[in-house]
């Protein structure tokens, strides 16, 4: 047998005695619940007798003898009732009635009238005002027979003259208590075997990975080591798609929801605007501002279409879990590819782009996204940039990593928007024309860094503006 083999079986027997404990100890606990119901309506029946005993009393004296005949017949009468499965045929509740000293005046088994009860539990409890109760055993040689007493006072001119004990004996539980007893172990069994075949089912599931990896493993000793990075990688991919598609599961519909709200809210004052506008067309009014209301809707329209697209973007990079072409790309190439495309723009705003290469540094990824990526840091930063100043992008080295900084001399980040810049569908004012981005560009970013194993991270540089920083991992 093997270790894991026996490990599951270790598991079964120690579950096993957990639920054999669980059910003696339920078992167990049978017995004294149905004395005490027992015993809850054998008080309801003393009290009852004992009243229509008070009825007989004269000048302090008990006379039971209408009591007496009126169940002279109790006892021979029979009956067929049927409950929850038991049947019974006759009665053998027994009656005992004591006087104010505790001697027996009545008993309906006809055996102990004349005798001294006063030391008895139930009636000497009874007599002194408390409740009175006791178990005894009418035959030591017989284990079965042993019979519940409770007892109840019988008042008259609100004083104690005497006691009623009602008897009943605990063998007429039995069958009500074997039957218990029978439907709590098979419902027990019942669902101790389910929650082990629910676990044996959870566990095969759970142990599928390692079982690949332990026949992978088995498979190099066998084939040697040559393909151990092929393996590897496959083992590798194998239980990352299992947990990636768990993760998306679980995270899909809040992932959804946030989605599709912050969607609504970002188009929703677009939205707003171009109705206006509309509205205000259909009415006359001067050529200048009719012209001017169609370019707000032009305006805003533009604004949707660029959430709509950059939205599809992103939800595509997102599905994204790895990079389909990765290549060793120069970042030379790249920041000089980026700031020959950000030089229109740059003109337009007055701005000098200025580059700091580490002539040589090259990283691993796809050229086109991590071109999209820079774009993005550098355009925010042009936005942000003050007519005539200056937007760096320096390249430094350190050990294994490339860090592409972009640097502005704006007005930096506000201490509130620091830990919200990369939340989708957030942006800040621009500060020339007041108006806001997507919100979109940091967020495609942030992915494409998670792509390449990078970082990316925004900050106030201490001698003024914002500098946004993407570290990537080095090759070559």
């Amino acid at each position: 047998m093997s270790r894991r083999n026996r490990i599951f079986a270790g598991v079964v027997v120690v579950f096993a005695i957990g639920v054999a404990f669980v059910l003696l100890r339920i078992i167990a606990d049978l017995d004294p619940r149905y004395r005490e119901s027992a015993e809850e309506s054998m008080i309801d029946t003393a009290h009852a007798i004992a009243s229509i005993v008070a009825l007989e009393v004269e000048d302090g004296v008990i006379h039971p003898d209408r009591l007496r005949l009126g169940l002279r017949g109790l006892y021979t009468r029979r009956f067929d009732a049927e409950i929850f499965g038991v049947r019974k045929t006759h009665v053998d509740l027994r009656i005992i009635i004591a006087n104010r000293v505790g001697t027996v005046i009545y008993d309906s088994f006809d055996r102990d009238e004349g005798a001294d009860y006063s030391t008895w539990r139930d009636v000497n409890l009874t007599l002194a005002g408390k409740y009175g109760a006791r178990t005894s055993v009418e035959d030591p040689a017989d284990r079965r027979s042993e019979v519940m007493y409770v007892a109840a006072p019988v008042l008259w001119k609100d004083r104690i003259v005497g006691v009623v004990s009602v008897g009943k004996p605990t063998k007429d539980f039995e069958p009500f208590l074997a039957n218990a007893r029978s439907k709590v172990v098979a419902v027990g069994l019942t669902a101790g075997v389910a929650v082990l075949l629910f676990a044996v089912i959870v566990s095969i599931w759970l142990m599928r990975p390692f079982v690949l990896i332990q026949d992978s493993v088995r498979l190099l000793r066998t084939h040697g080591s040559a393909g151990l990075p092929r393996l590897g990688r496959r083992v590798r991919s194998v239980i990352g798609t299992a947990f990636e598609e768990m993760r998306d599961a679980l995270a899909g519909r809040t992932y959804t929801e946030q989605y599709v709200q912050s969607l609504t809210h970002e188009i929703k004052s677009p939205l707003s605007a171009i109705r206006g506008a509309a509205e205000l067309l259909q009415e006359p009014m001067p050529e200048a501002e009719r012209a001017r209301f169609t370019a707000n809707i032009r305006e805003q329209t533009q604004r949707i279409q660029e959430v709509v697209d950059r939205l599809l973007e992103l939800s595509g990079l997102e599905k994204q879990r790895r990079l389909e072409t990765v290549g060793a790309v120069s970042v030379d190439d790249l920041i000089e590819g980026v700031a020959s495309a950000a030089q229109p723009l740059a003109d337009r705003r007055s701005v000098r782009l200025e580059l700091e290469a580490d002539h040589g540094a090259r990283v691993a990824g796809d050229a086109f996204l991590l071109h999209r990526a820079l774009m993005n840091l550098v355009q925010n930063a042009i936005d942000f940039a003050p007519p005539g100043s200056v937007v760096t992008l320096r390249v430094t080295t350190d050990g294994r990593r490339v860090a592409i900084a972009v640097r502005d001399r704006g007005p930096g980040i506000p201490e509130f928007a620091q830990d919200r810049l990369f939340e989708r569908f957030y942006s800040l004012p621009r500060p020339d024309t007041g108006k806001k981005s997507t919100g979109l560009g940091l967020s495609f970013v942030d992915e494409i860094a998670a792509l390449h194993r990078g970082l990316v991270r925004i900050e106030n540089h201490p001698e003024g503006g914002a500098v946004a920083v993407l570290s990537l991992p080095r090759v070559g």
